[in-house]
């Protein structure tokens, strides 16, 4: 049978039209949806609603637009029964509500949240200090507290100045990878907090504001805005790691789309599939027995080879895929003392020269590894040649072309490069003052991208031009730890305080945060930029979790 010509090419029409991606007929099928709703505000926008199913690891999570709707595609949730939760600033979900997802059906499901009676236990950092009356600096101080535990506990405590200061001093004792439930010391008589300084005008504020001269606190809590627009256009997955105390410090992918994360209280290295959630872990060799355990950078070469830095074993890592074996490296033994500690490497550039970057807290001194000869080298610690002062190394990363090193430095406001050839050092500040850059990533046109901790930005510097911009992240005290450039024009960073995670367009300014499903501790911040926009990895450092989040938009 002959068709119409006219017929066939509205047909065509008709087809192209609904293909075309971006249009609302091109979209997926909807498996669960709803809206959310409150009797103080109505509709709800800005609620992350998750979804997970019996027996599963994997949970689910979108966020409700401007009427307080939701939607599931089809393509994130197979059928079966859901456990269904909320988050939202200041609300709660009463019950344990749940749907039951058939195939090829819209299962519906409308929530109804409560206000809070109490907020302290659902505050995140980040509004404690809003909340907090204190100056700046006093706050800031706090930022020093936030990587072991919520500042949750100090608020509760009522512990006086006297106390507080016997508690400082105790927490100067622990490895920077203890949690609450799973403390590990320090050896020797090392300690972390070598300069704390004078802390008692600190233990004195602290002691006006928990609870240790009252029975509740004197000042308000208050919650930050939820998201609203751009910031609702997002999908969460969030993988369950095989045990809770795991944590994911360093998340990042290789060629093959295989996630990898570090973990910062255990000898294990972690590998996960990004689809079905299997993690598979290998024990890391001990190479400094007495010392606490644990591991802090993750990064990979050209070959796909895993890389960590050891931290107070003092060592670095190198794991090949193809035996699944370790190849470790030690600092030598003339080197070697109590507080030796090998947190951050780089192996972006060793192509060019066959060497490795390695810093050692201790000291923040810089060394240098032939992979060839596996001899070290020391290039002492560099110093600001404006004021002497000591470079306060964190991060540290290198330019794919050359091998040139930059450090970030945590003590201040500066960007060091080490020139691989000369070693001659070059010293750039940031236009905030005393912003601490502590980690980032060297772009493919040599710019050096950065978090600014105590500046709430993100920096960049072009080598090219000796300068540096910066973008403000719109939630104070953000205090971002980790910022990465994606080819496709956008900056990423991840929060400590906020739950929180930022995209700046580079061209525009714009800055869109999404809010995280649960409390999180982000550290690193890794973008597979395949797909445009990119999509972000993390580790959740306090909850045993690897969480992907895919902008819509």
């Amino acid at each position: 049978m002959r068709i119409p010509a006219a017929l066939l090419v509205a047909f065509t029409l008709f087809v192209a039209f609904a293909l075309e991606p971006g249009k609302p007929q091109a979209q997926s099928a909807v498996a669960l949806s709803g809206q959310v709703t409150s009797a103080e505000e109505g509709a709800m926008e800005g609620v992350v609603v998750s979804a997970r199913r019996d027996g599963s690891t994997i949970t689910i999570s979108v966020v409700t637009d401007a009427q307080g709707r939701y939607a599931f595609p089809a393509s994130r949730l197979e059928p079966g029964k859901y456990a269904l939760k909320l988050r939202a600033s200041g609300f709660q979900l009463p019950g344990a509500p749940t749907a039951q997802v058939s195939a090829g059906q819209e299962a519906k499901a409308d929530l109804k949240m409560s206000k809070l009676r109490s907020l302290s236990a659902h505050l995140t950092n980040a509004e404690w200090m809003h909340s907090m009356p204190g100056t700046e600096q006093q706050k800031k101080f706090l930022l020093n507290c936030i990587g072991c535990h919520t500042l949750e506990r100090i608020m509760k405590s009522s512990y006086d100045a006297e106390g507080m200061t016997d508690v400082i001093n105790r927490m100067a004792t622990y490895y920077p990878g203890t949690t609450p439930l799973r403390p590990q010391r320090l050896a020797g008589n090392f300690q972390r907090m070598r300069d704390r300084g004078n802390v008692k005008p600190i233990v004195d504020w602290l002691e006006t504001i928990n609870l240790s001269r009252q029975d509740t606190w004197q000042f308000p809590l208050k919650t930050l805005p939820r998201p609203t627009g751009k910031s609702t256009k997002v999908i969460f997955t969030e993988y369950d790691l095989p045990e809770a105390h795991i944590q994911p410090h360093d998340v990042i992918m290789d060629s093959k789309g295989n996630v990898w994360y570090s973990d910062f209280g255990q000898m294990f290295l972690g590998k996960m599939d990004a689809v079905t959630g299997k993690v598979t872990q290998y024990p890391i060799p001990i190479t400094k027995p007495g010392w606490p355990l644990g591991s802090l950078d993750l990064e990979i070469d050209r070959d796909d080879n895993i890389w960590l830095g050891m931290m107070y074993q003092a060592s670095i890592a190198r794991f090949d895929q193809k035996t699944e074996t370790f190849k470790m490296y030690s600092i030598p033994k003339e080197w070697d003392s109590e507080g030796a500690q090998f947190g951050h490497l780089a192996v972006n550039g060793t192509h060019v020269d066959g060497k490795v970057w390695v810093k050692n807290s201790d000291g923040t001194k810089i060394y240098r590894l032939d992979l060839a000869t596996e001899k070290w080298e020391d290039l002492g610690a560099p110093s600001d040649p404006r004021t002497k002062r000591r470079i306060g190394t964190y991060g540290i990363h290198a330019d794919t072309a050359t091998n040139d090193a930059y450090l970030l430095d945590f003590a201040a406001g500066n960007i060091v490069k080490i020139d691989a050839k000369t070693r001659v050092t070059t010293v750039y500040l940031t236009p905030s003052p005393n912003s601490t850059p502590r980690r980032g990533r060297v772009d493919g046109e040599g710019r050096v991208w950065f978090a600014e901790y105590r500046a709430d930005r993100i920096g960049m510097l072009d080598p090219k031009t000796a300068q540096i911009v910066e973008w403000k992240v719109p939630t104070e005290w953000s205090a971002p730890y980790d910022a990465v450039f994606s080819r496709h024009g956008h900056a990423w960073t991840g929060s400590m305080v906020t739950d929180r995670v930022a995209r700046l367009d580079v061209e525009t300014g714009q800055v869109t945060e999404y809010t995280l499903p649960r409390p999180t501790n982000i550290r690193r911040v890794f973008v597979d930029d395949r797909s445009n926009p990119g999509h972000l990895w993390i580790g959740s450092n306090h909850g045993g979790s690897i969480v992907k989040v895919e902008p819509l938009d």
